[in-house]
Order: structure tokens, then sequence, then C-alpha cells
């Protein structure tokens, strides 16, 4: 099954208790998300494992999954959101991936492909080091910034003017390349050395595994390097700079 899925870095520190009609509108998109989301996730494997039960070849219901899951991201990219500025990448590696269905081979080889998509989405990671924001500040400031219940310094007066904040964001931008890299790599491990059938269910499994895993290390990592302490700008946050800072560190 070829799905694609954000990455959102959340945290402990964001509320489930909107108290005004803006918060509350919000609320409702974030839930409405994580439903669009399941459905990319969950659908198209449930629809591959009906057509392999009433007897269709792997290649043809992994074709079909990943058909469903490029219509999921056209309609996704259509329909705009709080994701809107990401939708295109989205429905481009919905396209490739069904692209990469249409490639016929063993059966093993279908499967390995899954990590072609997994590997686009750690170099998507990985170049936006080089623009404007890094992807993991650009996929957490809609869901976090000013949902604390507390005062917070704009995310981007911080960007410019606190080097630490940078590179806190470029740091957890390149663990989740990392991450990515890693996922990729044991997709294919997995469709050459497990029974094929169970391939599928196993590399989403892998995937929600990889993005729950990862919530936890980057939230670990934002909490020991200071990060909540910069944006709530507690006492003494600012003074501390770590060694390996430099003040050539650029703002872009």
């Amino acid at each position: 099954m070829i799905t694609k899925v954000d990455f959102p870095m959340t945290s402990s520190t964001t509320t489930d208790q909107p108290d005004t009609e803006h918060e509350r509108r919000g609320f409702i998109r974030r839930h409405l998300g994580l439903l669009w989301i399941t459905f990319d996730i969950v659908v198209p494997t449930a629809l591959l494992y009906v057509m392999l039960w009433t007897g269709t070849s792997l290649y043809a219901a992994l074709l079909a999954s990943a058909g469903l899951s490029a219509i999921t991201a056209l309609v996704s990219h259509l329909r705009g959101g709080s994701r809107q500025s990401f939708a295109p990448q989205m429905l481009a590696m919905a396209l490739v991936g069904f692209g990469l269905a249409l490639i016929t081979g063993s059966d093993r080889f279908l499967l390995a492909k899954e990590s072609v998509l997994t590997t686009m989405a750690a170099g998507w990671f990985f170049v936006s080091l080089w623009k404007e924001r890094p992807l993991t500040y650009r996929l957490t400031r809609p869901l976090m910034e000013g949902r604390s219940g507390r005062p917070n310094i704009p995310w981007e007066q911080l960007w410019e003017q606190e080097p630490r904040f940078r590179h806190i964001w470029r740091v957890s931008t390149v663990m989740w390349t990392v991450a990515l890299l890693i996922d990729a790599a044991l997709r294919v491990v997995m469709a050459y050395t497990l029974p094929v059938h169970s391939v599928p269910a196993l590399q989403t499994g892998l995937m929600l595994v990889t993005v729950l895993v990862m919530q936890v290390v980057t939230n670990g990592y934002y909490m020991l390097a200071g990060l909540w302490p910069i944006v709530h700008d507690a006492p003494g946050a600012r003074q501390y700079r770590p060694t390996f800072e430099t003040v050539s560190d650029g703002s872009r």
C-alpha cells in the first residue's frame, strides 16, 4: 500500500479546551484533519486486503490501493485547509506512488518500492534545511503557536532574533530525516524477508511506529534543548547558549 501522511510534531503543551469561537473552529479542523489522515492510512490498506481475500493478484491490489491514495491526495489538495501549503507535495508523492505501482515485477520488488516514497519524504525534510524555514518548524507552528494557554513570543520574532531557537528546529529536522531513511531501509528488508501478504500491513504499522517514536524523541529533545522556556520567555532562557552555537548562524 502506498500512503502519505503529514508529520506534525505535537507536544503535551497543547490544550483540548478551546475557549473562543476561533479556537473552537481550529479544534474542529484539527480533529477532522486527524480523521482524514486516519482514512488515508487505514482505508487503502483495508482495500488491499479485501482485494487479496477475493483472489485478486498482489499487483492489482497494490495498484488499486495506490490509486485510492492518489485520489485522497487530490481531494486534500483541492479542499485546502490548514495544511494547504503542503498539499502539492503530498499530491506529488501520491502520484509518484501510483506511477511506481504501474511498474511490474516480482511481488517482493513491488513491495520494496514502498521505500521510495519514504525516501522522498526524508529528502523533503533534508532539503528544507536550506529553505527559508525547516520543515519541522513549518509543520509545528500552525499546531503549537499560541496554544499553550500561556503568553507566547511570536515564533517568527523568535526565528529572526534567537539563534538557539533556529538551531533547535534545524536539529529536529535532521532527526526526522534520519528516522525516515531508517524507515525506508527497513521497508526493503521487510519486503524481501517476510511473508509477502503480511508486508503491506506491517509496513503501515512501521510508518505509525516511526511517527509515534519520533513524536516522543523530538518532544524530548525540545524539552532538553529548552524550546518551551524560549517560547514563553522564561527568565534566563535567552542567556544560555550551547557551546556549538555560533554568531554566524544566520536567520535567513
